[in-house]
C-alpha cells in the first residue's frame, strides 16, 4: 500500500488534469540503477489488469506488482525548496539511500550501484 500526503495528491491531481485521456495515473515504478542500487521513476500512463492503483483525493496512483514489494509502506510527499520543487518518497523497504534522494537499496537488493555521482 502507498500513501500520498495532501500536498503530493494536489499536484498529482494538477498533472493528470492536464492529460487528454480519462482514467490516466501517476505510474511509480522502480527499475535497476543509481547510486544504491535501485531508482524510482515515474509516469504518466494508463493502468493495466495486473496494476495496483491508489486513489488519494482525486489524485490516482499506481505501481506493478514487481514494484510494490520494493516500495510497499511508502509515503510519497511534495516539497518545494530553493532549488524548485518534487516529489519525496519515504520508503521504510530502504535500507540504504544516496543524498540524490532517487537511489535507494532494500535489504534483498544484489547490486552495490555505481559510486555516487556517476550517470547510469
Amino acid at each position: 500500500m502507498l500513501t500520498l500526503t495532501e500536498k503530493a495528491a494536489e499536484h498529482v491531481k494538477g498533472i493528470l488534469d492536464k492529460q487528454d485521456g480519462p482514467g490516466a495515473a501517476l505510474r511509480l515504478f522502480v527499475k535497476g540503477g543509481g547510486c544504491s542500487g535501485l531508482q524510482y521513476g515515474m509516469a504518466i500512463d494508463q493502468p493495466g489488469d495486473d496494476d495496483n492503483v491508489y486513489e488519494f483525493s482525486g489524485a490516482r496512483v499506481m505501481t506493478d506488482h514487481d514494484t510494490l514489494p520494493l516500495i510497499d509502506g511508502s509515503e510519497i510527499d511534495y516539497e518545494e525548496n530553493l532549488m524548485g520543487g518534487g516529489f519525496k518518497i519515504s520508503n521504510p523497504q530502504a535500507v540504504r539511500s544516496c543524498g540524490c534522494g532517487t537511489s535507494f537499496r532494500t535489504a534483498d537488493t544484489k547490486s552495490e550501484g555505481a559510486p555516487c555521482g556517476s550517470q547510469n
